[in-house]
């Protein structure tokens, strides 16, 4: 039987999968710059048949070398978080997440090609943010305290407040991570449930209380195990012992 992965352990596929993802779409940039080929026309163009291909192709092309670096650190952090705290599900939503989003912009978007992986980062952003309030564990509300931080101002990107941006990219990844934060329950880490946490707990038959009257005054009390009770009742019997004394008259 495989044995359970602890939740929260730091392997090296937290930074190695992140890492190549960010090697893949610098490589695809180099070999258009190298070649001189533009691979925009792969992009997410809404509501034509053709622009479908870019739902897959679009998160790996970019238009510069600022939009490319601009989503490298983004894309690098938010995905690393993913994989050190959601680890089992990580993959499902990274791939589920460049479909949903990227189908979701093929809806909503202005005729135009929509590229880059700013909205896969809105996704990672959304969903590490939801979850982790959402999950109710210590660390992974910290993990969304810090992603706000960091990432806060992200949301007004989510709005079209610039036409060379693609809002409805990030509006759509902002949706997916959402999504995926409700539906995306099974195998995260739950918080630790102590005795006194159960539904079932009756502090009267805690042990540990027991030493405790009611003010709170530590009460010492004896061993509990067959060795004292027995020894107990021997020293009683040798003590109801009635002893006669004779005189010897020899």
């Amino acid at each position: 039987m495989k044995k359970q992965e602890q939740p929260f352990t730091f392997s090296r596929d937290t930074l190695m999968y992140p890492l190549l993802f960010v090697l893949l779409i610098w490589l695809i940039f180099a070999i258009e710059i190298r070649f001189g080929l533009r691979f925009n026309k792969y992009g997410v163009y809404p509501q034509t048949l053709k622009g479908l291909r870019g739902i897959i192709f679009s998160p790996f092309i970019h238009s510069g070398i600022k939009h490319l670096y601009s989503n490298t650190i983004p894309l690098f952090v938010l995905s690393s978080a993913l994989f050190y705290f959601y680890k089992p599900i990580a993959f499902k939503v990274v791939i589920y997440g460049i479909l949903l989003s990227g189908l979701i912009t093929w809806l909503i978007g202005r005729p135009s090609y929509h590229i880059g992986a700013s909205g896969l980062i809105y996704v990672l952003f959304s969903f590490n943010f939801f979850k982790g309030i959402f999950a109710r564990h210590y660390k992974l509300i910290a993990l969304s305290l810090v992603v706000v931080f960091l990432y806060g101002s992200m949301f007004m990107y989510a709005f079209p407040i610039d036409e060379q941006i693609s809002w409805e990219g990030h509006t759509a990844g902002l949706i997916t991570g959402f999504i995926f934060a409700l539906i995306f329950r099974k195998a995260i880490a739950k918080p630790k449930r102590y005795a006194w946490e159960q539904a079932n707990y009756n502090e009267e038959e805690d042990e540990f209380l027991k030493h405790f009257d009611e003010s709170g005054n530590f009460i010492e009390l004896p061993p509990e195990n067959e060795w004292f009770t027995e020894t107990s009742e021997i020293s009683k019997e040798i003590s109801e012992i009635n002893y006669i004394f004779k005189e010897n008259k020899e």
